[in-house]
């Protein structure tokens, strides 16, 4: 199951879109569900991509970009020009894995800012690939972390809103130039 889309994996001076920072309205609205994936959506997700790229990230939502979809780019390999990078298009979580971990997430849309986040080590995920196909996808540690992660934007959801630790959480934003009441902390 490899994405058809062939993207060189390089930085861009201009890449096709913008991406949207925490404080920006978009980021916090519910992304509306693919109806049919199309000749756009490939587009949509192949400068997706380009962009991702050009920021060295290894996930991107397309409500990053301000477009109300559900649709998120995917790749954790992205010094190897072999590996494809991965297309969801309204993708769920159809099971997930009682153990959590903790780990570092950083996000495009905050800049700078890293802190521990708890989720699932392991899910299976379901969506529709570039080509319109339903796939099934099971996925563990940084790829799993990764889906979830996009997966949360589509639902306005960012990962600072899952942080525990409160004052690094404040600290960091700090730092980085955001305010902590753009948190919007949710309860798992």
């Amino acid at each position: 199951m490899t994405a058809t889309i062939q993207v060189e994996k390089k930085k861009l001076k201009n890449p096709p879109f913008d991406i949207h920072t925490l404080g920006d309205k978009v980021l916090r609205q519910p992304a509306k569900r693919v109806a049919k994936v199309d000749g756009s959506i490939r587009d949509m997700a192949y400068d997706m991509l380009k962009t991702m790229y050009s920021s060295d990230g290894i996930g991107l939502a397309a409500p990053q970009v301000a477009v109300n979809k559900q649709l998120i780019v995917v790749d954790t390999d992205p010094e190897n020009a072999a590996a494809p990078p991965l297309i969801l298009i309204n993708p769920k979580v159809v099971r997930s894995s009682k153990e959590v971990c903790t780990d570092k997430e950083g996000c495009l849309s905050i800049p700078g800012v890293y802190l521990d986040v708890i989720r699932p080590v392991a899910i299976e995920v379901s969506f529709k690939d570039e080509n319109g196909r339903p796939q099934r996808l099971k996925a563990a540690d940084l790829l799993a972390r990764c889906i979830l992660h996009e997966m949360d934007h589509l639902t306005g959801v960012m990962f600072v809103d899952r942080v525990d630790n409160q004052l690094a959480l404040t600290q960091e934003l700090q730092k980085n130039g955001f305010s902590a009441q753009d948190v919007k902390a949710i309860a798992d």
